[in-house]
């Protein structure tokens, strides 16, 4: 699973609070599926842009694509996917946030059967994902450093 950070599990809460909003939804649209209204949020790309940047790169959805990603290939796709990585996502979360198939994620969701292509259940698998990395985060948090760590979430936001 991704590595906690304050950026991903606020990136994850604030897409799925858009996507309860009514934001553009569409599975089959690269930008508009599960990881593209992520990327939305985390690049600050249009869904336009991250739509054109799959189309001049390879063929298939977010799976298909970050099967082989290229971390020094300069491939648009690959340069985004760099992005998202760098806030604490690895390629099987994306794989599997586009097919909402974390193990780890879906048992703590009390009706395991979602599907991909349904919004509220892509809502309610990055609402359940967000919560799982706090919950980790705050483990690893020494208290007594908050100073520090107030700091550091000034220079993130």
């Amino acid at each position: 699973m991704a590595t906690p950070t304050v950026k991903l599990i606020h990136a994850l809460r604030i897409t799925a609070s858009k996507m309860k909003k009514g934001a553009k939804y569409q599975w089959g649209h690269m930008g508009q599926c599960n990881c593209g209204n992520l990327a939305q949020e985390i690049t600050k790309m249009t869904e336009a842009e991250i739509h054109q940047h799959a189309l001049q790169t390879r063929e298939g959805d977010w799976s298909e694509q970050t099967a082989e990603y290229c971390p020094i290939s300069n491939l648009p796709m690959d340069v985004m996917v760099t992005k998202l990585l760098e806030v604490g996502l690895t390629v099987a979360d994306l794989q599997n946030l586009e097919k909402l198939g974390d193990r780890n994620i879906l048992k703590h969701i009390p009706h395991r059967h979602l599907s991909h292509n349904v919004r509220n259940d892509v809502v309610l698998y990055m609402e359940t994902w967000a919560n799982l990395l706090e919950e980790q985060l705050l483990a690893t948090i020494d208290f007594s450093e908050l100073e520090a760590m107030k700091e550091q979430l000034v220079e993130i936001f």
